[in-house]
């Protein structure tokens, strides 16, 4: 495949001055050796974006080659598991060349990439590695400190509260893969309130069996570094909220982005960016079950990542699981039900997964890799095309931009607005179009990437990128992508919310999760 070559977008560090900061990524490029083994191209090109390169689809290259190699001890296994506390494991392995043959490099490559889809779909605090001793000493240094993975290294501990580690064992000593899926309430009986952390806003419903009675949204600054303005703001809007009901109140549910543990605690939720990481542990992690103690009397509150919540609303929208739910907002959010109804206990921060190893992708505003998720299924996905797309747009809504490159979604916010607003005028409509033909090519691969670990029989798209005809158009090219390249997953049936769901759906699930004993 030959590549045009494409100006780099700057990426955009995460911190207390991440709205202003500007960082170039940090990845080093793919060597041309890796190149001739992982590039390919979709059999449904994105229209703008012709230099794409589906993650799964590179793999599913990568693997026809290890088939074809016929030369004797070129092929070895390197198996890898991702621990998570309570004894859950993630298992995987990848088969990879000998260090003399001219597909090492992009076995590093892969390899690394599919440790960090596990971590960030999965959790983790300890990697360990077992193989070749080549192949395991150069992903021990990736992620460790200085190595290209540092990220995930100094995140992870964030999240779980202990140090990363990374260990190079023998087969023997890999534990076995294992997981501990999550059941939550179904039933939003009594008197209860349900809030949704958003990035602009913090939204709260009053429910009483499974009724909407009122509901309202609250202005917020996330950006602010102040544990006790946080923690105000959301108390203030819940209590209003809950004097609207009619009698006590008997449980709290809640949802917000980023990590959120099995206890309910803000492990690691990005809609509180700008707190001080010793502050943060002390306030911010315990804050949802603090504000259920001592401003709610110890009222039970479960509280759950937004992408599962979307799921679990999409799943009893719908009457079955086997339910992935992508919500195309600021960012993406996902998160998937099994048919039991149960919830993987997984962190799903899935925006941060590999997705396209083009090697002159975008940056991830978040991150310091190139190609990651969000930057293709979510508002960003839509804003960086719009140029392209034909949208006119004022100087500082275009792709390089300071103000398009910041942890900031103001501009983003009106920049879709406009793209909405092109859609809707038939002199710009069929090169707008394209936008979201692209997002819909991106989201066929991305459901297929998802399926690797994940039997998914239904997915359910929602979010303000899938807003009027453009969503129809990405659902579209979503079932184009599985029917031209996933014959075997043709099968899954595509979803949007009733109005009933994106009205109340989601606040209802959100109101039933914690179970009354």
């Amino acid at each position: 495949a030959i590549f045009v070559q494409l100006k780099l977008t700057p990426a955009l560090s995460r911190g207390v001055t991440a709205a202003m900061s500007i960082q170039t990524c940090t990845d080093p490029m793919m060597s041309q050796a890796a190149m001739k083994f992982l590039l390919t191209r979709p059999s449904v090109p994105a229209p703008l974006d012709p230099n794409f390169c589906p993650f799964v689809l590179s793999k599913r290259k990568y693997m026809q080659r290890v088939a074809d190699s016929s030369q004797l001890g070129a092929v070895s296994e390197l198996h890898f598991a991702v621990e998570r506390p309570g004894g859950c494991v993630g298992r995987d392995k990848l088969p990879v060349f000998a260090e003399t043959h001219e597909g090492f490099d992009a076995s590093v490559f892969l390899a690394g990439e599919c440790i960090r889809y596990m971590i960030w779909q999965r959790g983790g605090l300890k990697l360990m590695l077992s193989g070749p001793a080549k192949i395991c000493e150069l992903l021990k240094a990736a992620y460790s400190e200085g190595g290209k993975y540092a990220f995930e290294a100094t995140t992870m501990p964030k999240i779980y509260g202990v140090p990363w580690s990374v260990d190079v064992v023998k087969p023997e000593e890999l534990p076995a893969s294992k997981d501990e899926p999550i059941v939550c309430g179904k039933v939003a009986s009594g008197c209860r309130i349900a809030f949704d952390l958003g990035k602009s806003d913090v939204k709260t419903v009053a429910v009483k069996d499974g009724e909407v009675l009122h509901s309202e949204e609250t202005e917020w600054d996330v950006t602010n570094p102040d544990p006790q303005y946080h923690y105000d703001v959301i108390v203030k809007a819940m209590k209003a909220t809950a004097a609207k009901l009619p009698g006590p109140l008997v449980a709290i549910g809640g949802s917000a982005t980023g990590a959120v543990s099995a206890d309910s605690e803000a492990t690691w939720c990005d809609c509180f960016p700008n707190v001080a990481p010793d502050v943060y542990k002390k306030r911010v992690v315990p804050i949802f079950n603090d504000i259920a103690k001592n401003e709610f009397g110890g009222v039970p509150i479960k509280v759950i990542n937004d992408g599962e919540v979307t799921a679990v609303a999409g799943s009893q929208m719908i009457g079955e699981g086997s339910l992935f739910g992508i919500s195309l907002g600021s960012s993406e959010g996902s998160g998937y039900v099994y048919a039991d109804g149960s919830l993987t206990g997984w962190i799903n921060e899935n925006a941060y997964n590999p997705f396209d190893l083009n090697p002159e992708g975008p940056g991830n505003v978040w991150s310091p890799h190139r190609g990651d998720a969000s930057m293709y299924l979510g508002q960003r996905a839509a804003t960086r095309l719009a140029k392209t797309g034909g949208v006119d747009l004022p100087e500082d809504m275009m792709p390089d931009h300071p103000n398009m490159n910041c942890a900031s979604h103001v501009h983003h916010a009106q920049c879709l607005k406009k793209i909405q607003a092109a859609m809707k005028d038939p002199t710009t409509e069929p090169q707008a179009r394209k936008i979201y033909e692209s997002i819909g090519v991106y989201m066929g691969y991305a459901v297929a990437q998802y399926c690797e670990y994940l039997d998914i029989k239904n997915v359910l798209i929602l979010g303000r990128v899938t807003t009027g005809l453009g969503g129809d158009i990405m659902m579209e090219f979503a079932k184009r992508v599985l029917v031209a390249d996933f014959p075997e997953l043709a099968h899954i049936k595509f979803h949007t919310p009733t109005e009933h769901m994106k009205r109340v759906g989601q606040c209802v699930a959100a109101a039933a999760l914690p179970e009354l004993k």
